[in-house]
């Protein structure tokens, strides 16, 4: 498969001299990129309901997402700024020089200062402020220490290795092409016993692996860019109105209607989510449990934080139908350049 590099209604992706991208990843919408990008396997940079700008010399690491939030955030990013693998940089401002380590999260409203470490798996919750010239771990982020000298510079190089490493290796089958989907994306991996009903949108890089079980999907839920789905220890069943965010892992494991699983959290095997429940970012369930309904759940272990607010319980609502607009845009898109 070639490089995915098309528009978003009028909005094409405008793309700097000397990019190197994998055949799999995708440059979506109103995407603008500085010179010299380096973009890995199954990346995503989409740019739908708001603009996504990025300076030179940009490293994405493997299934590295970065999107927007409708009509309220774009993404910045500045010069020289290397992003690992499975990490989620989402409706926020990235100063230049920064490192964001494999597997962390930048999530709406935040603001990263210049020459910012952000360390593997750690989450800077909405609204957060970076400043420059620190350490940052933990979920939330906070502050370790100051950089030390050097420090930055060899993180920089380290990532970006790691990263154009990484690019060398072979890619998933892509395997069913469903009739059933709004939208299911070019580079989407769907191997097995996979249903979904009406109106429903598998997005850029996802992976969704049956084995020997099913995985169901229920009208109108969206299953966002890199989430990777496997039936380890049976079926995974998905009500309707569900948002499944950016880069989840889940395995069998069942989740009632009109909940939200945030981007980079962990579903484990035997999970029951409730209807009405706001799973939030990087949380991580444990095996069996049950997520009660109408509250929101987070953290690692995932615990119960308080009811959902009404601006929550709104988020879930208005999602869907916002999905189902991009998803509606961008098959016609994909149809129109693919065929």
């Amino acid at each position: 498969m070639s490089f995915l590099n098309f528009p978003y209604g009028s909005y094409v992706p405008q793309l700097g001299d000397n990019l190197t991208a994998a055949p799999d990843a995708a440059v979506l919408g109103r995407a603008e990129l500085g010179v010299n990008a380096v973009l890995g396997n199954l990346t995503v940079i989409r740019a739908d309901g708001h603009y996504v700008k990025i300076g030179d010399d940009f490293s994405l690491g493997n299934a590295g997402t970065v999107h927007i939030a409708h009509e309220i955030y774009a993404t910045d990013i500045g010069d020289r700024v290397v992003v690992g693998a499975d990490a989620v940089v989402h409706a926020c401002k990235v100063g230049s020089d920064c490192v964001i380590g494999a597997g962390a999260v930048i999530l709406d409203g935040s603001v990263v200062g210049d020459e910012v470490v952000m360390a593997p798996g750690a989450v800077a919750f909405p609204r957060s402020v970076l400043d420059s010239g620190y350490l940052y771990a933990g979920a939330p982020a906070k502050p370790v220490r100051p950089l030390e000298p050097g420090e930055l510079a060899a993180s920089q190089a380290g990532l970006r290795a790691e990263n154009a490493a990484m690019m060398e290796a072979e890619g998933v089958a892509r395997g069913a092409v469903m009739d059933g989907p709004l939208f299911q994306a070019a580079n989407a991996q769907v191997l097995g016993a996979v249903e979904c009903a009406e109106d429903t949108s598998i997005w850029f890089g996802c992976v969704l692996d049956a084995r020997d079980a099913k995985i169901s999907i229920g009208a109108r839920t969206n299953i966002q860019d890199n989430t990777r789905m496997a039936c380890d220890a049976g079926n995974i069943q998905i009500g309707a109105d569900v948002t499944v965010g950016h880069n989840v892992v889940m395995s069998s494991c069942q989740i009632a209607e009109q909940s939200l699983i945030g981007m980079s959290a962990r579903v484990a095997p035997g999970t029951k989510v409730e209807r009405n429940v706001m799973l939030a970012a990087g949380a991580v369930t444990e095996a069996g449990q049950v997520l009660t309904e109408g509250l929101l759940w987070a953290g690692n272990p995932a615990r119960p934080k308080r009811e959902l607010s009404p601006s929550q319980s709104a988020t879930i609502q208005e999602t869907i139908p916002s999905y189902m607009s991009y998803g509606r845009n961008f098959a016609a898109s994909q149809k129109k350049v693919l065929g």
